[in-house]
């Protein structure tokens, strides 16, 4: 197919979210400076407050990044050196480092078609020195099997800490991503749906007393200025960042849906075949935060795409157990051939909010005629 001159399709366009809400961004950035209380002030208590009830839990605490968070609620419920941690090797490799800085041992589960951990495989992986499961709303933005997960949790006495990095606006059979387990862990990064101008997190949780441990730890362990209760760290959710954030909550569920029309529009025009686009059944309400798809011959479709303009990323190349930071782990290739054959297979299209129609069926036309369908 030929390139349409000048047509560029990018995979994000954060420059074009910054034009539409300029006055708005500038105008609450400009109440903070007003305020002139950047460290812990009232736009940081307003988001917490405001980003509990969109999830259905009664705390949140804000830090500095979705990392901090999973590693923080991890800490919080007493995981820790000598401890395995079930997890999924298809994720960010932030989800397998919160859980080795805080001392603990990844233990792999393959996935399922939904590049979710497949609940079925996870008993099989329970030993004594079991403490937690950590499992990823992967797959751009879709809740696991958390009913599954939550009862092998309970029958073994297992904490559930989700990985929700991806999944702000999401929810499984009604109810929203981060009110399954003990805890949740969200970022804020500005790639995901709920973005912030840079680095951001926040962890939700149920329980008052984990909100208190982590409000503490974020901040040095200190409850006042000069009484240090237990050393913490600094990991405080900027106040500039928490005011963009409590602006863009009021608009999440519109960008959820016009990012739920994208992934409609590219199902109705991307004939599949040498190319999989992932379903959504019943019980789920999808984020799409990415919109990943299983390709044939994907390095040379990503080429293809970039000829024409066409931007992509991967979400990821690489499987958790096989980068060189797992080698002492012990795992090999072929240990997990589902997350394997996805992370060699998997492509994310261009997605985003503020894509148009015409944009869609561009991208559409190029991958139906790579494939010549």
């Amino acid at each position: 197919m030929k390139r349409a001159d000048g047509v560029r399709v990018p995979f994000i366009d954060l420059r074009q979210r910054y034009a539409a809400e300029k006055a708005e961004l500038l105008a609450c950035i400009d109440d903070v400076l007003s305020e002139s209380d950047f460290v812990l002030g009232p736009s940081v208590s307003r988001f917490e407050a405001a980003a509990a009830r969109v999830i259905g839990v009664d705390h949140v605490v804000g830090l500095n990044s979705g990392t901090d968070a999973l590693m923080m609620a991890l800490w919080a419920h007493g995981v820790g050196k000598g401890d395995e941690v079930i997890t999924t090797p298809v994720s960010f490799v932030a989800t397998t480092g919160a859980i080795v800085h805080v001392g603990a041992q990844p233990v792999y589960i393959d996935v399922g078609d939904d590049q979710n951990i497949d609940p079925a495989r996870i008993e099989a992986a329970v030993s004594p020195r079991t403490k937690s499961i950590v499992p990823v709303h992967w797959g751009g933005g879709r809740v696991a099997d958390m009913d599954a997960i939550t009862a092998l949790a309970r029958d073994h006495g297992l904490t559930v800490i989700e990985d929700a990095a991806q999944g702000m606006g999401a929810r499984y059979r009604g109810r929203h991503a981060g009110g399954f387990g003990a805890a949740a862990a969200f970022s804020a990064h500005p790639l995901k749906g709920l973005s912030a101008l840079g680095d951001a997190g926040f962890m939700a949780t149920n329980d008052a007393d984990v909100a208190r441990r982590v409000s503490l730890h974020r901040t040095h362990g200190l409850e006042s200025r000069d009484t240090c209760v237990e050393y913490g760290v600094s990991s405080r959710l900027d106040a500039l960042q928490a005011a963009v954030l409590e602006l863009r909550l009021t608009q999440l569920t519109d960008l959820v849906e016009r990012r739920r029309e994208n992934v409609r529009l590219y199902r109705e025009l991307i004939r599949e075949g040498p190319i999989r686009l992932p379903q959504e059944r019943p019980h789920e309400h999808v984020a799409w935060t990415f919109l990943n798809v299983e390709v044939a011959r994907r390095d040379e479709l990503r080429t293809h795409l970039s000829e024409q303009g066409i931007e992509t990323l991967l979400y990821y190349g690489t499987a958790l157990h096989l980068h060189p930071a797992a080698a002492g782990l012990g795992y090999k290739r072929g240990d997990f051939p589902v997350a394997e054959r996805q992370c060699d297979q998997l492509l994310a299209l261009p997605h985003h909010q503020h894509l148009s129609q015409d944009q869609i069926a561009y991208v559409a036309d190029t991958i139906n005629g790579f494939y010549g369908s």
